[in-house]
């Protein structure tokens, strides 16, 4: 199995969740890591998993760095049946019902898209004393097993 974890971020903590998923699975399988704006949707691959971590900026909207793939999705309309992904959301329940809705947004086009998740959404909160990647491993430990059982 090929694992790509894409992140869309504005201040660095989805690459750094990134960097942490990637070194626990490091030499299990081969990964790499990309920013979601130098990520072309019509040209991900049936043969990689992707593991999207997406924070939320301001009131509910994507992260800059996730942006252009939006307008990519958006504008292109690339079917993506053939692509698998799993997303965890980086947000702040503080800001009530705009918690996470960055990667919400993200996960509402991919799958309009026809792309199959693996899993749930893994979510981590900025207000509660978990670390992300607390939560992130165990999530992406999870969802390797569900993505196997799949294969």
């Amino acid at each position: 199995m090929r694992i790509d974890f894409l992140h869309g971020t504005e201040t660095g903590t989805a690459e750094i969740v990134c960097e942490d998923l990637n070194d626990a699975v490091a030499g299990q399988v081969e990964t790499t890591i990309a920013s979601l704006e130098d990520v072309d949707p019509s040209e991900l691959s049936g043969d990689t998993l992707y593991i999207v971590v997406c924070s939320t900026f301001g009131s509910g909207d994507l992260p800059s760095t996730a942006e252009p793939f939006m307008q990519k999705l958006e504008k292109t309309m690339p079917d993506l049946k053939h692509v698998r992904f799993a997303l965890f959301g980086l947000g702040d329940r503080t800001f009530g019902e705009t918690f996470n809705q960055g990667s919400e947004t993200l996960m509402t086009a991919l799958l309009a898209r026809g792309a199959q998740m693996v899993g749930d959404r893994g979510i981590a909160d900025a207000s509660s004393a978990d670390m992300p990647e607390e939560i992130a491993i165990p999530w992406l430990q999870d969802i390797l097993q569900k993505a196997s059982a799949q294969a």
